[in-house]
């Protein structure tokens, strides 16, 4: 996948926001096939990685990694606390191998919440189950509008604008339907 930018919330229950909606179907399909999926954070996405592995060079003095760290690259708390969790110790030793983690900090994920947590879920009634006014094939008279479509929804706004405008796509076909029965 191509690099995107968005928001990338760390919980206490794994990761979430913006940029991991947008990415859920193939994340989700790499763990269903694979039992775990490696997403890349750029800890510094405002930074090239010439300038990380430059700013890493800086002399540390008696400083700690992680005050380097902070004083050179401005990386503290969440961001400091992943590299920590997530790289080994050795990578801390080698300026370019830290530089692109920093650039490219590998997270690896192995699960999704269940459904009950869910702000919008994946699968639904295909597209090719239904007609163009998304009734059913199999069964007419029944119609499928929102979240009951197979369709990655973004969350928010556009996930409500895409059930009220699947949801009138549907009300008109059920009247077009109705006016069909009674000639």
């Amino acid at each position: 996948q191509a690099p995107r930018a968005g928001e990338f919330v760390l919980t206490e229950k794994g990761i979430e926001g913006s940029l991991v909606y947008a990415l859920s179907a193939p994340i989700r399909q790499l763990i269903h096939s694979k039992g775990e999926a490696t997403v890349y954070l750029d800890l510094l996405p405002q930074r090239s990685l010439e300038v990380v592995k430059k700013a890493l060079l800086k002399p540390r003095g008696s400083n700690s990694m992680a005050k380097h760290l902070h004083r050179t690259l401005g990386l503290d708390g969440v961001k400091a606390a992943l590299m920590r969790e997530l790289l080994a110790p050795e990578q801390f030793d080698d300026h370019t191998r830290l530089a692109r983690s920093i650039k490219a900090l590998p997270i690896t994920l192995v699960g999704i919440r269940p459904l009950d947590e869910a702000i919008s879920s994946a699968g639904g009634v295909p597209f090719e189950q239904l007609d163009a006014n998304l009734m059913l094939n199999a069964l007419p008279g029944v119609f499928c509008a929102g979240e009951m479509l197979d369709w990655e929804a973004p969350t928010g706004g556009y996930l409500l604008t895409g059930c009220f405008a699947s949801g009138r796509r549907a009300g008109q076909g059920i009247i077009n339907w109705l006016n069909k029965a009674k000639a």
